[in-house]
Formats: structure tokens, C-alpha cells, sequence
């Protein structure tokens, strides 16, 4: 039988196990939790809300990488030019 893991909400606080302070949300975090809420239908921020806020602080955000050019570079395209005739004087 498969044991089904624990939702976070029945798990110790990883933070208070370590001995370290626990992290409080900044004003600007709590009304994007609530925002959050507001969107996903539910009056107040749950743990999940709060949990996600909370690792968005820590982790920067990464930037796209610049795609690299592959293959051979083509040259610019030049104006095309006019043929003339030539035949024999």
C-alpha cells in the first residue's frame, strides 16, 4: 500500500525545527496573499497563499537566457544589381 504524503498544513514548521525565526510576510506580501485569494474565490489567504509568498521573496527571479544564433551567419542582403550586356566591340 502506497503511503500518500502529508499536506503541509500537518507538517512542523521546517524553520522552527532548525531553531531559526520564523519569517513574517511584509505588508506588501500580505495583500498580494489576499489578492491571491480574492482571485482563487476564497474571502481570506490560506497556508498555501502564505507559503507561496513566502518562497517568492527568497528565490530571484531568473532572467531568460539569450538564445544562442546557430549555424552560419548570412551575410546582408545587397541590392541587386544591374546586368549589362556585354558584347564584343
Amino acid at each position: 500500500m502506497a503511503r500518500t504524503p502529508r499536506g503541509p498544513w500537518k507538517r512542523d514548521n521546517p524553520r522552527k525545527r532548525a531553531g531559526k525565526a520564523l519569517q513574517h510576510l511584509s505588508p506588501a506580501q500580505k495583500s498580494a496573499t489576499k489578492a491571491r485569494a480574492r482571485r482563487a474565490g476564497r474571502r481570506y489567504p490560506n497556508l498555501v497563499d502564505n507559503m507561496r509568498a513566502a518562497s517568492a521573496s527568497k528565490t530571484p527571479k531568473k532572467k531568460p537566457a539569450a538564445k544562442k544564433r546557430v549555424g552560419r551567419k548570412r551575410a546582408a542582403s545587397k541590392p541587386a544589381s544591374k546586368k549589362t550586356a556585354r558584347g564584343s566591340a
